[in-house]
């Protein structure tokens, strides 16, 4: 059984600091005029945010055994230089290189993009598949294992991580492994490397973290696959692993080019539309690019370094302001501090925007949407959108809740409703109809010339992919974001 205590060679782009590192400190205080426009000097200055003293240890639980234990004995560690892998990285993500405009979810691959049969692929492939198989029982005590190794080994990165690791835990680690898993699909595996490399930018990741996290996860994954770890499977390893850190890090130096990793904002205007529901509208403090559907991750003063995701709730405005609808859940540490704590003059942060639920003006397909609870909110911005682009296509709106009171924006969609005559919505409330929102649509229609957009609880998505391609809506032409990341996103 080998600890892998062999150095993951480094990947030569860097990427400057840009002042994220550490995050917390006093970034929150507030300014009494913030910027509306150009870079903030404070901002470049490396040290600009100071790093705060190291949190709490992490609420995971205990390693299965000591990480700083001597290892049992075995065959040598294999030290291995990288092999270049500027071939798999599409024109633009080199450094130096401007990064594509058009920014979408970190979503895990499709179901499409599922690796071929255990016994088809790239040697690497097949020894990193066999790896998934024996350590997938034990995932629990691989992630807790990982991040034992992670912090005692390399203590500085445990400010970058929040201070309480209930939801963060597994993310880092399924991330790399999803991966890995892809590492013969070039295409999916670049795209979601690309994604996933822009948005750690927020976190304050450097190119010379990424040697440690593969270190750390060679010795996680070496401790738990003990029955079929060889100095074959650990090269395999280290090639993939290269590879993608190696994609990260490029992507991240081209999006520096072009925007910053993450923009203090303003609450200027805070309306508790129910007890638990806020609509909050910030003022950024640089310009922020992005479109109607998408969504960004949203930190508190309150919660250092806890990021949640929340749809713009508006196309794109002239005054630049953003706005956002918040729902307080149980427990929910992000949503409840938005909704019962924030006031105007508050400072937030936010990440760089996401999603891929936009529309696509070249073509005059009517659009089919599900808004259930804060769902609606982008659901309004893309009838927005479309409105700003002087279309006429036909726009219908299904606005689930489970009692009229949680229909707390009916008012606003219906104000829409009278204003466009090709928009037309119907609210569905649980309570009344006894159907769930996804079932309603079954009494209308036909959809099959549609373009669907879903945005809600997990639940209610997933059920209404199955009614929308149980009624003849195409695959591709429905759109959603990340379940995954709106289960994240509940807290």
């Amino acid at each position: 059984m080998l600890e892998a205590r062999h150095t993951m060679d480094a990947p030569t782009t860097t990427s400057a600091d840009n002042g994220t590192s550490g995050g917390g400190g006093d970034w929150f205080t507030p300014r009494s005029t913030p910027s509306t426009g150009g870079p903030d000097p404070a901002r470049e200055a490396p040290d600009a945010i100071p790093t705060p003293a190291t949190p709490p240890a992490p609420h995971t639980q205990p390693p299965a055994a000591d990480p700083t234990a001597a290892p049992t004995p075995g065959p040598a560690p294999t030290t291995l230089t990288p092999t270049p892998f500027t071939s798999m990285a599409p024109p633009g993500a080199a450094a130096g290189q401007p990064a594509p405009t058009q920014e979408h979810a970190p979503e895990p691959p499709s179901a499409e993009a599922t690796p071929g049969p255990a016994g088809t692929g790239s040697p690497d492939a097949l020894l990193i598949r066999r790896t998934m198989a024996e350590v997938t029982p034990v995932a629990d005590k691989v992630t807790s294992y990982f991040y034992a190794l992670l912090f005692v080994r390399h203590p500085d990165l445990r400010s970058l991580f929040p201070a309480a690791m209930d939801t963060q835990r597994d993310r880092l680690l399924r991330a790399l492994l999803t991966a890995a898993e892809h590492i013969d699909n070039r295409d999916v595996l670049v795209d979601y490397l690309q994604k996933l490399g822009r948005g750690h930018r927020k976190y304050g990741t450097r190119p010379e973290h990424y040697p440690a996290v593969g270190e750390c996860l060679i010795g996680a994954l070496s401790r738990y696959a003990a029955g079929m770890w060889n100095p074959e499977t650990e090269a395999a390893w280290v090639r993939t692993y290269t590879t993608i850190s190696q994609i990260m890090i490029d992507a991240a130096a081209a999006d520096e080019l072009r925007a910053p990793a993450w923009w203090y904002a303003e609450i200027v205007t805070h309306d508790l539309r129910t007890p638990d529901v806020a609509v909050v509208t910030v003022r950024p403090d640089q310009p922020y690019p992005f479109l109607a559907g998408q969504y960004t991750s949203v930190e508190t003063p309150w919660w250092p370094r806890i990021w949640r995701h929340y749809s713009f709730a508006s196309a794109p405005r002239s005054d630049g302001l953003l706005s956002f609808h918040v729902k307080a859940v149980p427990a929910g540490w992000v949503s409840n501090a938005l909704v019962h704590r924030a006031r105007p003059g508050d400072i937030i942060r936010l990440g760089p925007p996401a999603g891929s639920m936009t529309v696509d003006h070249t073509t005059d397909s009517g659009l089919l949407c599900l808004g259930g609870g804060t769902g609606i909110a982008p659901i309004k911005a893309l009838v927005e959108d479309v409105a700003e682009h002087g279309d006429r296509r036909s726009v219908e709106v299904f606005y689930g809740a489970r009692t009229d009171h949680d229909l707390y924006d009916i008012d606003t969609m219906l104000r829409l409703q009278q204003t466009h005559p090709w928009l037309s919505v119907r609210a569905i409330i649980d309570q009344q109809a006894h159907v769930q929102l996804p079932d309603a649509i079954r009494t209308y229609g036909p959809w099959d010339e549609f373009d669907a957009y879903l945005s809600g609880p997990p639940g209610m998505i997933r059920s209404g992919v199955h009614v929308l391609r149980d009624v003849g809506v195409p695959s591709e032409r429905i759109r959603h974001d990340s379940v995954e990341e709106l289960v994240a996103a509940g807290s």
